[in-house]
């Protein structure tokens, strides 16, 4: 097993099962492990890979005092080797655009996205010459 190191996001998700699906579909996410919850009906920890980095999630549990309100305050960024690909094939899945993918002004091509469970994600390359 790799060793994880860094910042690494959890996402908490209402049907995190359906969310790896998505994300295997829009970022081209690798599935490393999953752990059903005792219930068999939710997962307890999910760890995906994404363009090299790790993000874990777990289902909804409100008995343990977690909310169902969408997430807010939070962006995950996605740096990438081309960001309209990366953008479009999002957006085929079914993830929203909230920001339109263009040019910014920092010197990289940019966008950001929302997807189906509520959490916001940016998409970002260095401009091509």
């Amino acid at each position: 097993m790799q060793q994880l190191n860094g910042i690494i996001p959890c996402l908490t998700i209402d049907g995190a099962a359906a969310a790896i699906d998505f994300y295997k579909k829009a970022f081209g996410a690798e599935e490393v492990s999953r752990a059903e919850a005792e219930d068999g009906k939710r997962l307890m920890h999910a760890h995906i890979r994404i363009n090299g980095s790790d993000l874990m999630m777990w289902d909804l549990f409100p008995e343990f005092g977690m909310s169902a309100d969408a997430p807010r305050g939070v962006t995950i960024h996605l740096e990438v080797d081309d960001a309209d690909k990366w953008y479009q094939r999002a957006i085929d899945a079914g993830a929203t655009a909230t920001m339109p993918l263009e040019n910014a002004f920092w010197g990289s091509r940019y966008g950001q996205l929302r997807d189906p469970f509520g959490h916001s994600w940016a998409i970002g390359s260095p401009l091509k010459e």
